[in-house]
């Protein structure tokens, strides 16, 4: 589970500005996008203010301590990074971060449990099913089908100018010739330039200095050394069998918790069945205890069993996957 924080709301910021916005859209010619119109109008209408949060007092984070035991280190310095802030009207700051590890071992799932432990929104960028350079940064409005890049999108329809955006195995990016995939992240991961960034599409800046960077990978070796030495970089390993099974346990309250029919089933897995839940990666976990609801519900059954629990790398190796 989540730890249990009151978080208020610290201020308002500008992400952009209004008039700026409105001189452009005044200034398109009759033969602009289309698109790019309408993202123009839509500016307008949100307006450029969002919300800044953080902490009133520093979170109880002794339940994801427990829930995410191989991310301690990294816990520890966000928890660092909270204290600095509290009682000031200073922002949260965390440098831009790296978790490098194995695939399947929680690394996005601790990103989402960061972005709820501060409050604040949420972006998500897949490098491995993208190719092209205008994925962050937007590509010009003079190509067919462009629009606006992730960054823009986060912060223009979020609500907050301080969200965790998660780059999601960033090793994993490759560029087709003409476009470097991670080339904005030199400029957006620097508080200096990242505040007047300019979406290629828009062509308008935005103020991207309060985004909280996250970025995952299992092989450090693919990661350019210039942007590499601009994150903070933690090594995760996967959980021994005790934190197996706690994560197991915590996956299956949280799924259970999320849903009305969760009320049928107990609060806490069987031993039989947790120990066949923490032979497997965080990943599988969470497909397995999603099935297995279903299986024993199919069943008839009240409670989730062990033979519920399977394993699905298991099942893609019988099929040939």
């Amino acid at each position: 589970m989540s730890a249990s924080v009151t978080i208020p709301i610290a201020g308002f910021k500008d992400v952009y500005d209004v008039p700026r916005v409105e001189k452009a859209l005044q200034e398109l010619t009759p033969g602009a996008s289309e698109a790019l119109r309408a993202v123009y109008e839509k500016m307008l209408r949100l307006g450029g203010q969002r919300f800044t949060v953080k902490p009133s007092a520093l979170p109880e984070m002794d339940a994801l301590f427990d829930e995410l035991p191989n991310f301690t280190e990294v816990l520890e310095d966000i928890r660092k990074h909270l204290a600095l802030c509290i009682d000031s009207n200073d922002c949260v700051e965390v440098p831009p971060m790296l978790l490098l590890g194995e695939p399947g071992i929680g690394k996005t799932h601790f990103a989402r449990k960061l972005s709820q432990l501060l409050g604040t929104g949420f972006g998500f960028v897949p490098m491995s099913s993208l190719t092209a350079g205008w994925v962050l940064s937007g590509a010009s409005s003079q190509w067919k089908n462009a629009k606006p890049g992730k960054v823009f999108d986060t912060f223009v329809n979020g609500d907050y100018a301080n969200p965790v955006i998660v780059v999601d195995e960033i090793d994993k990016a490759s560029a087709d010739g003409q476009y470097d995939p991670l080339g904005a992240l030199y400029e957006l991961l620097e508080t200096e330039t990242a505040i007047r960034f300019v979406d290629e599409f828009v062509e308008l800046p935005i103020d991207a200095s309060g985004a909280l960077w996250l970025a995952t990978a299992n092989d450090p070796g693919r990661i350019p050394e210039p942007l590499l030495s601009r994150l903070a970089v933690y090594e995760i390993d996967a959980p021994d069998a005790e934190g197996a099974a706690r994560i197991a346990q915590s996956i299956y309250r949280e799924i259970r918790g999320a849903h009305d029919w969760g009320k049928q089933f107990p609060e806490v897995l069987s031993a039989a069945a947790l120990e066949r839940l923490a032979a497997m990666p965080p990943r599988e976990m969470r497909r397995s205890v999603q099935a297995a609801f279903g299986n024993a519900k199919i069943q008839g059954r009240s409670e989730v069993g062990a033979d519920d629990i399977r394993d699905s790398r298991a099942r893609k190796s019988r099929i040939g996957f």
